[in-house]
């Protein structure tokens, strides 16, 4: 397995090809977008040269990772000798179901098919396609270089074979692969989310502002970002997706999104991605001006 299709070259797609790439990898990383590729090979090449600073890799090793990098904006030409395809284009599920059974029918017949999906069914992703055993969730964490977890995640139909080669093809990455069963929002973020919109709650209810929220779950709790600096860096958008699945998946009420994050996520206001979310970044990247008219 030398040949990697990646679909989406935003935050996470990029960061894949990324880990691939440095690992030997041939990677076709995908994009409908010739502008989000180009965005995409740049932060690649802008991470490399920070690795390169810090003598964490040498100048031969970037050329060579950047060399195992080709762009594609027809998925078709890009997955046509992929043995593996990772899809990480939006949390959006009518837009994963469209790529997969596009992908479905592009893809050799052997081809695994994984989605770097956060929350939504590897089940009923799979549904669509002519080969349910041989699609898995690889939900990789954000910046891929540098997260080792991978959560693989088993659809009802994921076979034992596809599982134990995406299991050791992460070990491969460096990575450590943790399997967890198919459930809405699987491990990490059945756990997180909830505690990110229970911060959002917590501001919206006045208990305390963004900074304070932030600086006793930083100093308290030994957390390395406060939940609301971390929900900016996520996207207030993607926590309000996850979210969403979460809810409509298990109907209950605790996983319901604050009113708060839906209207912060209506105004786009998204964070980091925006400029703008709980923090403001358009003035400074220390983060520490807090957007005081989302407060109740």
């Amino acid at each position: 397995m030398k040949n990697v299709a990646v679909i989406g070259a935003g935050t996470m797609g990029n960061g894949i090809a990324h880990a691939f790439a440095q690992s030997g990898f041939r990677v076709q990383l995908i994009d409908v977008n010739e502008i989000a590729l180009k965005k995409g090979i740049e932060t690649i090449t802008n991470n490399l040269n920070r690795m390169v600073s810090k003598e964490t890799i040498t100048e031969a090793q970037k050329e060579e990772t950047l060399s195992n990098i080709s762009t594609f904006t027809n998925i078709t030409e890009g997955v046509e000798y992929a043995s593996l395809v990772v899809e990480a284009a939006t949390e959006n599920i009518d837009l994963k179901l469209k790529i997969f059974k596009q992908l479905d029918e592009a893809c050799p017949e052997g081809t695994i098919l994984a989605t770097n999906t956060s929350s939504i069914s590897i089940t009923q992703i799979a549904s669509v396609t002519s080969r349910p055993d041989h699609v898995i969730g690889m939900h990789f964490m954000n910046p891929v270089p540098i997260m080792k977890l991978v959560e693989i995640i088993r659809g009802y139909n994921t076979s034992d074979e596809v599982t134990k080669t995406i299991m050791d093809l992460s070990k491969t990455l460096g990575k450590i692969p943790v399997e967890v069963n198919d459930y809405p929002g699987f491990v990490a973020n059945r756990i997180l989310m909830p505690m990110l919109n229970e911060s959002i709650e917590t501001l919206y209810n006045g208990v305390a502002g963004v900074y304070e929220i932030d600086t006793v779950m930083k100093l308290g709790m030994a957390h390395p970002m406060g939940p609301l600096q971390l929900a900016d860096f996520i996207g207030l958008d993607v926590c309000l997706s996850i979210l969403n699945v979460m809810y409509e998946g298990f109907k209950n009420p605790k996983y319901a999104p604050c009113p708060l994050l839906v209207n912060m996520v209506r105004a786009g206001k998204l964070g980091v991605k925006s400029g703008e979310g709980f923090y403001d970044y358009s003035e400074s990247k220390k983060a520490e001006k807090v957007a005081k008219q989302f407060v109740k």
